[in-house]
């Protein structure tokens, strides 16, 4: 088993706090290359609020977001990345597949394919039971 942070590990990489936190554990990965979270979706999020309140759905860009965050654990836990940040600089063939509701568990993963500088690019997947439930690829900059 390789990385494992809990969510207060994780409040010491990432900047992201209420209500923008979305990853809670993570629970494998290697520094640097690769990283693999999960998110315990409640019916207490407030997105579900508005996204819609007749049929909660997760919204596809936090699904992103997600897994940008699981990416940001992957690069930034490095120690010479210590205290920076890692920003979305685009999205690329972001499919959504299923829906995900309160109760599920996102399972997701990024795995850091290229980086060149402070420029990386990583490949993302969000699962839920076994089922792909959004695929992405994220390019990021670290600043």
């Amino acid at each position: 088993m390789g990385m494992q942070y809990d969510s207060d590990q994780i409040a010491k990489i990432l900047p992201h706090r209420y209500p923008f936190a979305l990853v809670d554990r993570i629970v494998d990965g290697e520094e640097g290359q690769w990283a693999k979270g999960i998110k315990c979706v409640t019916v207490n999020e407030p997105f579900f609020q508005g996204h819609f309140p007749q049929k909660h759905m997760m919204p596809g860009v936090l699904m992103i977001e997600a897994m940008a965050q699981v990416g940001g654990v992957a690069i930034l836990s490095l120690p010479e990345n210590e205290g920076k940040l890692a920003v979305l600089g685009r999205v690329k063939d972001a499919r959504f597949k299923r829906q995900v509701t309160p109760g599920d568990v996102l399972e997701i993963e990024c795995h850091l394919t290229k980086r060149r500088g402070p420029i990386g690019v990583g490949e993302c997947t969000a699962k839920v039971n076994g089922e792909e439930a959004s695929t992405a690829e994220i390019t990021f900059a670290i600043i």
